[in-house]
């Protein structure tokens, strides 16, 4: 009678240890997100020049990151450049790799004004930025300027106090990367600021107008300390060969501060190995790098009389369950989510949001698109609970799904 109780009782609390199944529930639900096949439907529609270019920045806002590298080499006609043995060797005895988190930090200290820029497909640029923000704000930068938030009549107002970025905060932001930055930032303590030129005019006028704009927030907080995160040649300082001066020229024009300009994008990799820079190749990188010369001067990126004055150079990606290694870092847990129990027609798109934030207009903070119910799929999630979505545009449902 004893050994039958201890059963019962072992069989019991097995019984109470197992994790409950998450409740499904079927929802009505509208997304913006695209799946692959109706990207790819347009491309062989469309017509206009630059259309791979468009495809490459929406296979970045879906999470794809392997496509949005094709279709920029698509656009930009990527080819194959190598040094020679000898070369490589001479760069290897030359420059010193140094961890660029920890470069940028020092050089922080120094500076009130950091420019960085990304390329608008390039979804680990944002990744990158974002891993700077707790550091840089220990060392009093307070403020984040984002060229990619939406200003003027597109100004989202309550972003500061609402905490998280919604799907009008800014075109580039709807990448679950980028709106992680802005995340991040935001519980950080930093206050967001835009200051993009959304009235007619580009070029060289752009380029005053975002230079202005940025003064007026400094003229505001003169003794505080900014970011500055904007798109390719932005960053560059003294004479481009079509705008003049870019706005990093502009606002040092204006302010009298030479800001720290850092870039990117110009050794950034390529959707193949052979495409990458062969500078970058002849480095093979394990971390994001910064390299100095024997007089601890730094590597820039030139280009005429354009400079930045740090080039950070990225190693290429791994893929863990065809997703990029990165997603996998600071803090975030590579997270399978089971879609066996969910019964609707495939492909799907597979949407992670905070537990608390709108799903119905928050940026997600990670999307994957599964082409059926034998592929993986993995979302980069930090420790927290989250509602995931689970859509074919036809039917969709939710459950709720905590990361411990």
């Amino acid at each position: 009678m004893k050994q039958t109780f201890y059963i019962l009782s072992i069989l019991l609390l097995l019984n109470s240890c197992k994790a409950p199944k998450n409740k499904i529930e079927k929802i009505n639900f509208k997304t913006e997100y695209k799946f692959s096949s109706e990207i790819e439907n347009k491309i062989s529609t469309d017509t206009v020049p630059w259309k791979y270019q468009i495809s490459a920045a929406e296979y970045a806002t879906k999470g794809d990151y392997k496509n949005a590298l094709i279709h920029w080499d698509l656009a930009m006609r990527a080819g194959q450049k190598e040094y020679s043995k000898s070369q490589v060797d001479s760069i290897n005895q030359t420059y010193l790799k140094i961890n660029a988190v920890n470069y940028i930090i020092e050089q922080a200290k120094k500076n009130q004004v950091i420019i960085i820029n990304e390329a608008h497909h390039n979804s680990h640029h944002r990744v990158f930025t974002k891993s700077l923000l707790q550091k840089l704000y220990d060392n009093g930068y307070t403020n984040l300027g984002l060229e990619a938030l939406g200003n003027g009549e597109y100004l989202d107002s309550t972003l500061n106090n609402r905490k998280y970025p919604i799907l009008t905060t800014g075109h580039y932001i709807k990448d679950p990367q980028f709106g992680n930055l802005v995340r991040d930032a935001l519980e950080i303590g930093y206050n967001l600021f835009a200051y993009e030129n959304f009235t007619e005019g580009n070029g060289k006028q752009r380029e005053i107008e975002q230079a202005k704009n940025i003064q007026q927030v400094i003229n505001s907080k003169p003794n505080e300390k900014f970011l500055i995160h904007c798109g390719f040649d932005h960053a560059l300082e003294g004479t481009h060969q079509s705008w003049e001066k870019a706005m990093a020229g502009r606002l040092t024009e204006y302010t009298g501060i030479n800001p720290l300009t850092i870039n990117q994008v110009m050794y950034s990799e390529k959707s193949n190995y052979k495409f990458n820079h062969p500078l970058l190749k002849a480095l093979d990188l394990k971390e994001p790098t910064i390299i100095i010369d024997k007089k601890k001067n730094p590597f820039k990126y030139e280009r005429k009389d354009a400079w930045t004055d740090i080039a950070v150079f990225h190693p290429s990606t791994d893929y863990i369950n065809n997703r990029p290694n990165w997603l996998f870092k600071n803090e975030n847990k590579n997270v399978s989510i089971t879609l066996n129990d969910i019964q609707l027609e495939f492909p799907v798109l597979v949407l992670a949001y905070k537990k608390g934030e709108d799903i119905n207009l928050a940026v997600p903070i990670d999307i994957i698109e599964v082409l059926n119910k034998k592929e993986n799929c993995n979302l980069g999630l930090k420790k927290g609970v989250y509602e995931i979505v689970i859509t074919n545009r036809k039917e969709s449902f939710k459950f709720e799904h905590k990361v411990k």
